[in-house]
């Protein structure tokens, strides 16, 4: 009997593994993007997410794509109103992800940042970023559907509805935080937007994350888990460089997820909570995406993979400031609150 986090741990590194396989072989657009938002979908809690409800999640994600496009005249004529209009749009995602507890925020939270950065850069790119998107809550959807299958969890009775667990003012604050986060790598994708696309996902993440962790454990959570990352994803290159075929690459992220895995899921224990195993799976395959495409392209890889872990080491520490201002200012409001009314 194969228990329920060994069962997980298997299903995870399956699911990476096929849709590495689907994404490199068919050639699609972006592939590391692909297994980004496969891989959002394959670690959500619960049962896997049905075809039909990826479907609707996709149509979703096109709606956003239809708003990201509609932004893109609104930042290139009235820039400082596109970007506060961006800031408000991102606090009522986070909000409403962590009062609804939607697994599936950070998707809708990438999908909204780097449509209207694309529509600045290029209008062609909006296309392939939403193909890309909508291919990868597909892929993420049946990857799931199959791994489930093959590790399937024994049959749960139904639960009723629980009530949110993080009350209003709360969810505010976290929201902010998030926004924060994320909002200064929008603005400077939206200078470059082929050399920072990356570092978007990257601060979804980390605007995610930074709402799960206190001040205390910010810097190890957020500033770790971007240098384990790197070490693992440095490990799967030269691994990769010693025979560079698909197969191996699937080989590879297959083994970096179990080894990932295994500490997300506590079935390898570590001083470390899951969203820190969960982040540098994120950013595992963020840095090992970008590097696959610079070799394709003759770019120098180790020179642009360092410049994008110290990118990603600076938005991790930007983040772990964020949330340490935040909080200081929060505790002083409280403070300054409680000596008004005695």
């Amino acid at each position: 009997m194969i228990a329920p986090a060994d069962k997980a741990v298997l299903r995870l590194a399956v699911g990476l593994g096929l849709a590495v396989l689907v994404a490199y072989g068919a050639a699609l657009p972006l592939p590391y993007v692909v297994c980004l938002m496969a891989v959002l979908v394959l670690v959500k809690p619960g049962p896997p997410l049905p075809l039909a409800r990826g479907a609707v999640i996709a149509a979703v994600l096109a709606a956003l794509v239809s708003v990201g496009v509609l932004m893109v005249p609104l930042l290139e004529n009235y820039a400082l109103a596109g970007v506060l209009l961006t800031g408000v749009i991102l606090y009522v995602l986070f909000f409403a992800g962590i009062r609804t507890g939607n697994p599936l925020t950070m998707v809708l939270v990438v999908a909204f940042t780097m449509i209207p950065v694309a529509g600045v850069a290029e209008q062609a790119l909006v296309t392939a970023i939403a193909v890309t998107l909508g291919a990868g809550v597909a892929v993420g959807s049946l990857v799931g559907g199959v791994s489930h299958a093959f590790f399937p969890d024994p049959p749960r009775p139904a639960a009723s509805k629980a009530a949110p667990a993080v009350d209003r003012e709360t969810a505010s604050w976290v929201a902010l935080r998030g926004m924060l986060v994320v909002l200064p790598a929008f603005v400077l994708a939206l200078t470059d937007p082929s050399s920072y696309l990356a570092t978007i996902m990257k601060s979804a993440q980390l605007g995610q994350q930074a709402g799960s962790t206190d001040t205390r454990k910010a810097g190890v959570e957020l500033v770790g888990s971007t240098l384990a990352a790197a070490g693992i994803a440095l490990v799967v290159w030269v691994g990769l460089s010693l025979w560079a075929n698909l197969w191996m690459l699937v080989l590879w992220m297959t083994g970096a997820a179990l080894w990932i895995g295994a500490r997300l899921y506590r079935v390898v224990p570590t001083a470390f909570p899951p969203a820190f195993w969960n982040n540098a799976l994120v950013t595992t395959i963020i840095l090992v995406g970008p590097a696959i495409e610079d070799s394709a392209n003759g770019t120098a890889v180790l020179q642009a993979s360092a410049v994008r872990v110290g990118l990603f080491v600076g938005v991790s520490l930007y983040a772990w400031a964020m949330v340490w201002a935040l909080e200081r200012w929060r505790a002083a409001r409280r403070q300054s609150l409680f000596f008004d009314h005695g």
